[in-house]
């Protein structure tokens, strides 16, 4: 087994492999095949052993730091496109969203689904709650649902905008914001409140017209960004925006993408922020591009997506 890396970047497509890269030099170190389908998503467990990848319509577990590339456990409930994956904060059990229509429970230890929860539209996103006892997910019909883990239901439902679809959400880290991205390029903030019942109560806070075209991908930045707080969203229209969460004022836009920027994710520390289009890897820091490197050699396929997990203090040069 070879020595656990500081930073894990990895990346997906419909080329039906998964790559895994040197965050300062752009080197691809690593590739494993994975023939059965795309992959939609990807997810590093907490303690970064794990890769948790997405397909259709499985999901397949890869230990990050063996050479096996086969997967160490295999997760087949769904039965069409699995569209997002998380994991509970201590890796206990992992949460999937899929296109069949169902938000899905896994105890990571077994092949079982333990829990699973009807949408009755496809799944598009799935975001679990800080603290750790709701999930949000979004679907293709416009609606918005909270399942309560503890009561085991549905506590909350929202129709942002009837009959358009949501594309991606993202929870402030100490859960006090919920943002929905849709594919009319609209962004709804809500204040997350706690009522005096388990479940958490939307408070309309604020609607923002962020692009154009389809969000693809809303984030929220992380805990160790504060006091600044930023919203990043990825659009079809080929550029990334960063918004000031004070006043969601537009903070900057990241234009020199060619195509439809699929993904974003952040460092940990908040400095870099890393995009993902069809064919090229790139990170940004702070708000400039400071790296590039091809992620896929099939530039005719649509891709993809991108994790990326950072020590606190280490820096990209």
């Amino acid at each position: 087994m070879s020595q656990q890396p500081s930073v894990v970047l990895a990346t997906a497509s419909y080329d039906h492999t998964i790559r895994f890269w040197e965050a300062k030099s752009g080197r691809c170190y690593r590739t494993m095949q994975y023939p059965e389908s795309q992959v939609n998503r990807l997810e590093i467990t907490p303690d970064k052993r794990y890769l948790a990848a997405a397909g259709n319509p499985h999901i397949r577990l890869f230990d990050i730091n063996s050479n096996n590339p086969q997967p160490v456990m295999s997760y087949d409930s769904h039965t069409n496109n699995v569209m997002a994956v998380g994991f509970q904060c201590d890796g206990n059990w992992m949460y999937s969203g899929s296109e069949d229509g169902t938000v899905k429970i896994w105890d990571l230890r077994a092949p079982g689904c333990q829990r699973e929860y009807e949408s009755r539209a496809a799944v598009n996103t799935v975001v679990l709650h800080p603290n750790q006892t709701e999930l949000i997910s979004g679907d293709q019909n416009g609606n918005i649902r909270v399942w309560d883990l503890t009561a085991n239901s549905c506590s909350c439902e929202l129709v942002p905008e009837v009959d358009t679809a949501v594309r991606s959400l993202t929870v402030m880290w100490d859960g006090g914001l919920v943002v929905a991205a849709n594919n009319k390029g609209t962004c709804y903030v809500w204040r997350l409140m706690r009522g005096t019942q388990t479940m958490t109560n939307f408070e309309p806070l604020h609607k923002l017209q962020a692009h154009d075209g389809y969000i693809l991908k809303c984030l929220l930045s992380p805990e160790l960004c504060e006091p600044n707080r930023y919203l990043a969203t990825a659009s079809s229209d080929n550029t990334i925006k960063i918004w000031n969460v004070d006043g969601f004022t537009l903070e900057k836009t990241l234009v020199g993408h060619q195509r439809w920027v699929w993904d974003c994710v952040f460092s940990v520390d908040g400095a870099f922020l890393i995009t993902l289009l069809r064919t090229r890897l790139q990170d940004y820091g702070p708000w400039q591009t400071v790296r590039k490197c091809k992620s896929t050699e099939d530039t005719k396929r649509q891709p993809c997506v991108v994790l990326f997990t950072m020590a606190p203090n280490l820096r990209i040069d």
